[in-house]
């Protein structure tokens, strides 16, 4: 039975191979074009979101509006607004 290679063995193979004289296959020519623009293009930066027209801004008034709860019961700005103030926390669930 034939023993695998140690690594100082598979190493100095490696290093003493001779690289072939015949020109690279069209494949890995067009392997190596697609990493190269694969890396050029995560290697930009992506572009500045302009966040103030994403929607309602920290401190920015909300409009008046009327919605339901999940037990039916209307709520509006008014009813919602302590004497401090009130805060809005808008959070997608995954179940849409």
């Amino acid at each position: 039975m034939k023993r695998p290679p140690d690594w100082r063995s598979l190493m100095v193979h490696l290093a003493t191979m001779r690289l072939s004289r015949r020109p690279a296959p069209p494949l890995a020519l067009a392997l190596l074009a697609a990493l190269l623009v694969q890396t050029a293009v995560m290697s930009q930066s992506p572009p500045k979101i302009d966040v103030s027209k994403l929607g309602p801004q920290v401190g920015e008034r909300v409009p008046d509006f009327s919605l339901k709860d999940q037990n039916g019961k209307p709520w509006t700005v008014q009813s919602i607004m302590g004497p401090k103030g009130a805060m809005l926390v808008f959070y997608r669930s995954a179940d849409w």
